[in-house]
């Protein structure tokens, strides 16, 4: 199962660029791994997991802007398709190296 986020935080301030500066800094501490700018996505065991992310999230919010929360299923992600571009081959879209202890 994979935890999308998506957000858009404002940056006018220099506290909304601080909150924006911290969020971002979470999501990397937290094994979120970028695919855009602002969309980042982790790898969660089992639906419980992913529970538990999403409540990390809304704990660690910056108090402005939008920030959205997926949760798809390994086969839905593996059907993602990139339109233009190039993929980035060294991000990780595979769970095998997952150790599940």
């Amino acid at each position: 199962m994979r935890v999308m986020v998506f957000f858009d935080l404002p940056v006018l301030t220099d506290k909304n660029r601080r909150d924006y500066y911290n969020f971002r800094k979470y999501l990397l501490k937290s094994g979120f791994l970028m695919m855009q700018e602002s969309v980042y996505c982790k790898l969660a065991q089992n639906s419980t997991v992913a529970e538990s992310i999403v409540e990390s999230l809304k704990k660690n919010k910056p108090d402005e802007g939008l920030v959205q929360v997926l949760r798809i299923t390994e086969k839905q992600y593996a059907k993602m398709e990139c339109i233009v571009g190039q993929n980035n081959s060294c991000v990780l879209d595979t769970d095998e190296r997952l150790t599940i202890i």
